[in-house]
């Protein structure tokens, strides 16, 4: 249940048009719902303002559809579906109207919202090759009611590639740097923005990269004081906190 069900059944409260027994069991049904193979957690957006949010590795396309209409049914209006394989998402189409994003691998299930942040995130990347963790954190968090500005291929090996959109940079409320190799364009990006900094080291880089340790490695020491970092290749969740950060009003 959303934040505008539970204020609906207050004000049904108020006019007299349940009772305040009736509507604890209304609540006391929402907390989660057993699917056998899975519990949906539908008190979340009430509890963080972000729904549940569907991964998709290691699902089959029976669990997604059957998981995704139980979303659906209670109201959720934007589905989304990470890290789905173009296999499993075929599949899903076949029952449910998904609009599948290949790059990133996100599938998404009803309307895309309004952005109502506070702000503009930023999602810049060291290279090219970044892209699909890049559109991956760009995509949620445009799926999570943000503006997003995409600044791809403005790595450190060409500094004045970054320096020639340094307007968008302090425009920004919240920032996401996504590099591989030795991961230093969050520090850079840290260096120049007066905003938080979200570090996404990438699996990019050649063999003593270490599948990404090395960026990881490198954001975590950054000496920039404004950055912080989330795992390797998670553009998920590096979206889900700059969108908590562009919508804190408090």
């Amino acid at each position: 249940m959303n934040k505008e069900k539970t204020l609906d059944v207050l004000k049904s409260i108020q006019k007299g048009e349940i009772t305040p027994e009736e509507a604890l069991m209304s609540l006391c049904k929402e907390p989660f719902q057993d699917l056998g193979f899975a519990k949906l957690d539908h008190h979340r957006e009430l509890r963080q303002g972000i729904a549940e949010v569907i991964y998709g590795e290691g699902k089959t396309a029976e669990q997604i559809v059957s998981i995704a209409t139980a979303m659906i049914e209670r109201g959720q209006k934007t589905v989304l579906i990470t890290r789905l394989s173009a296999e499993t998402a075929e599949i899903v189409t076949r029952t449910l109207p998904l609009n599948y994003h290949k790059l990133p691998r996100i599938g998404i299930i009803g309307e895309m919202p309004i952005p109502n942040g506070l702000g503009k995130i930023v999602v810049a990347t060291g290279g090219t090759s970044d892209m699909p963790i890049a559109e991956e954190a760009a995509i949620v968090a445009e799926a999570l009611g943000n503006e997003v500005v995409r600044l791809y291929d403005v790595g450190v090996a060409g500094l004045h590639r970054l320096l020639a959109r340094l307007d968008d940079i302090m425009d920004a409320r919240v920032i996401i740097a996504i590099a591989g190799m030795e991961g230093a364009l969050a520090s850079v990006i840290g260096g120049l923005a007066d905003c938080p900094v979200i570090g996404v080291p990438t699996s990019i880089g050649y063999g003593a990269s270490f599948h990404g340790l090395s960026a990881l490695l490198t954001m975590l020491n950054s000496c920039a004081s404004g950055v912080c970092v989330v795992n390797i290749n998670n553009g998920f969740g590096a979206a889900y906190l700059a969108s908590l950060i562009n919508h804190q009003r408090r």
